[in-house]
């Protein structure tokens, strides 16, 4: 388990609340198969760490009473095989999002956050979508339906190659063809603005490479998903990580 640091102001405190955010995240999307392998129901009670370096594990909680930082929901392992996966999945978001507005507001207590820090900290912490929200993919649903609404004329986000291959040129047409950067920006950004990773959660960025699952349908950053535009063009159909390790569960 790695070694504990303070964060003592609100910025370092939203920080460590990020990276933390990051690594559970990455637990239940891009590296769901080695987290369901690691929740073997036949160990003891194991709970899921996220870590300010944006990593995760699966271990045994502290042994020392009481521990340094409040403690994850125990023993995700027992229900992993009583359930859907999916819903399993979800169970461990919800509390992990419970876990780290613990740490958060521990830290903001230990070191004497007074009303308006406490007030600032959550507000930003309640800009990001949830790490549940990020998992079942609800956040993305509401803003689709709401986008559908007020943009009907968007072309559906399923034909994915071709928005796939649209991006990637507008990214690399932008030198020779200056005068049309602020409408590519303005159309790609008013289309997308409300996508989420499917990885890390974050917002879209037309200033970045993204590419979308054709099985589920979900936005990547190519970063997360270590995908090039290079190699994109050479995909016929993308799965991304969760999707490509779907396997029937006994």
């Amino acid at each position: 388990m790695e070694g504990q640091y303070n964060p003592r102001t609100v910025e370092e405190v939203f920080r460590d609340f990020k990276g933390r955010r990051a690594g559970m995240i990455k637990a239940l999307t891009t590296d769901v198969e080695e987290f369901f392998q690691q929740c073997d129901p036949e160990k003891e009670n194991l709970c899921l760490y996220g870590f300010p370096s944006e990593q995760w594990e699966v271990n045994l909680p502290a042994e020392e009473v009481p521990p340094e930082l409040p403690e994850p929901a125990l023993g995700i392992n027992f229900a992993r095989d009583g359930m859907q996966e999916k819903d399993w999945l979800s169970l461990v978001a919800v509390h992990s999002d419970a876990w780290l507005l613990a740490v958060a507001f521990y830290f903001g207590s230990r070191f004497g956050f007074d009303k308006a820090d406490r007030k600032r900290l959550f507000n930003m912490i309640n800009d990001l979508p949830t790490i549940f929200e990020v998992v079942t993919g609800s956040v993305k649903k509401q803003k689709e339906k709401s986008a559908a609404t007020n943009h009907s004329n968007n072309k559906s986000k399923s034909n994915s190659k071709t928005q796939r291959g649209s991006e990637s040129q507008a990214k690399y047409s932008r030198a020779p063809q200056p005068k049309d950067d602020d409408e590519l920006d303005e159309e790609d950004e008013e289309e997308h603005g409300d996508t989420l990773c499917g990885a890390c959660g974050e917002n879209y960025a037309t200033d970045e490479f993204w590419i979308c699952c054709d099985i589920c349908e979900k936005w990547f950053h190519g970063k997360c998903v270590k995908i090039t535009p290079a190699r994109a063009e050479h995909i016929k159909q993308y799965k991304c990580p969760s999707c490509s390790n779907k396997r029937a569960r006994p």
